[in-house]
């Protein structure tokens, strides 16, 4: 019989195969991070009495004799009591059901592992008495995060939405690759698995069903399945796309305590408020790298107005610095300016909200915001003053993941 709780298993396994995919996967070592199913073991929330019991899922943030402070998938850290007589089981990965979960003492469960607690309300909202808890290795979920994200890195195509023909159930993708950009048919069929970014969550747990008619052009989408021989077809088994900005200007205000910056964007002159959350990704260019992607899309440039191979040359080799050629991935190939620049942000250490002042000039990809307020950065890249200040560099973009430079598997989900 299958019970209640083996359906939680059951979402644990479907959240922690999609799960892969975090935004921003070129600039997380992916983020796509990355995590797995940041709403694992979860089931719908449902109303409850006062002292009825509870589900919690999430992971193990700190051990502290029989306390657990857990670091939930929504919500506040939650203290969670298990006592002495409470049974803690252990599901490998890939089970559906707790038929062969294994008993394990409370003393082997480990910061960082993900665990399913059943429990009544301890003495306040942030507090739980355990009767049951499930746990999952920390190792065994990033051991399928890897699968997972090895699977999309060879079965995947990323791109730009280009056409829709919800009535074939085809999207035609403008997918990234070392020969430039081509034209992906991807095929669905009512088995296919779709999915939208919400609005204002960077986050892909917070993605919702959705549908080929649902896309649109513009839309940024990665899906994983079969491909045909020479790569411009794909039977899709997943999709997830979004809608995102683009947004580079100068910051005109820090608000700490909010975690937000106001951004006068260049292309609306309008200010943007963008809120920074814990799964942005934020970082800062050193000045040699951010020099680098310039010289390099200077030369671009250059090239396409029709000027000398040598004169572009000599302009890119200005920007072939140690850390230019780092940053811009060697051996990569010499993609085009967009590829170097994700490749850099790639490289580049992560900071933080008080990296950042007034007056600096930022390149952000956001979630596409909702009426009622701002948006979410993704990725907040600083140090790019050299990148916007001519008009064939401030052209350059982020992506929400990595679209090109590599070929169509080059990114994680």
């Amino acid at each position: 019989m299958t019970t209640g709780m083996d359906r939680s298993l059951e979402a644990v396994l479907e959240l922690g195969r999609r799960a892969v995919f975090i935004l921003a996967a070129c600039m997380v070592a992916v983020s796509l991070g990355a995590t797995v199913a940041t709403q694992a073991f979860a089931e719908p929330p449902q109303a409850a009495a006062p002292n009825a019991a509870r589900q919690v899922v999430g992971a193990i943030k700190a051990i502290r004799a029989n306390t657990i402070t857990l670091a939930p998938d929504t919500g506040a850290e939650v203290s969670i009591e298990v006592r002495a007589n409470v049974r803690v089981l252990r599901v490998a990965l890939g089970e559906t059901n707790l038929a062969n979960a294994a008993a394990i003492q409370f003393s082997d469960l480990q910061v960082g592992d993900r665990i399913l607690v059943q429990g009544t309300p301890g003495g306040d909202a942030q507090s739980l008495v355990a009767t049951r808890v499930i746990a999952m290795k920390k190792t065994d979920v990033e051991a399928k995060q890897e699968l997972d994200r090895q699977d999309w890195q060879r079965r995947g195509v990323a791109g730009l939405v280009s056409a829709v023909d919800p009535a074939a159930g085809v999207v035609t993708v403008s997918a990234g690759g070392p020969a430039g950009a081509r034209s992906v048919a991807v095929k669905t069929t009512q088995a296919t698995k779709v999915r939208r970014y919400a609005p204002d969550s960077v986050r892909f747990d917070d993605a919702i069903p959705s549908a080929v008619a649902q896309l649109k052009v513009g839309d940024q989408l990665r899906a994983r399945g079969t491909r045909n021989t020479d790569g411009s077809e794909l039977a899709a088994e997943e999709i997830v796309a979004g809608t995102f900005r683009n947004i580079s200007g100068v910051i005109s205000s820090v608000d700490a305590a909010a975690n937000a910056i106001t951004v006068n964007d260049l292309a609306t002159k309008k200010p943007v408020v963008v809120k920074v959350t814990t799964q942005s990704q934020v970082t800062k260019l050193t000045p040699e790298a951010a020099q680098a992607v310039a010289a390099r899309n200077r030369a671009t440039g250059a090239a396409a107005a029709g000027e000398s191979p040598a004169a572009g040359a000599a302009a890119n080799a200005g920007g072939r610095g140690g850390a230019g050629r780092g940053a811009g991935g060697a051996g990569r190939g010499g993609g085009g300016g967009e590829g170097d620049l994700q490749q850099v942000v790639s490289r580049m250490p992560p900071a933080t909200l008080a990296n950042f002042a007034k007056g600096e000039a930022v390149m952000i990809v956001s979630t596409e915001g909702t009426a009622t307020g701002g948006v979410t950065a993704i990725i907040l890249v600083g140090g790019v003053e050299p990148i916007l200040a001519s008009p064939a560099s401030a052209q350059q973009t982020l992506a929400p993941w990595d679209l090109g430079g590599g070929g169509d598997g080059d990114a994680d989900p």
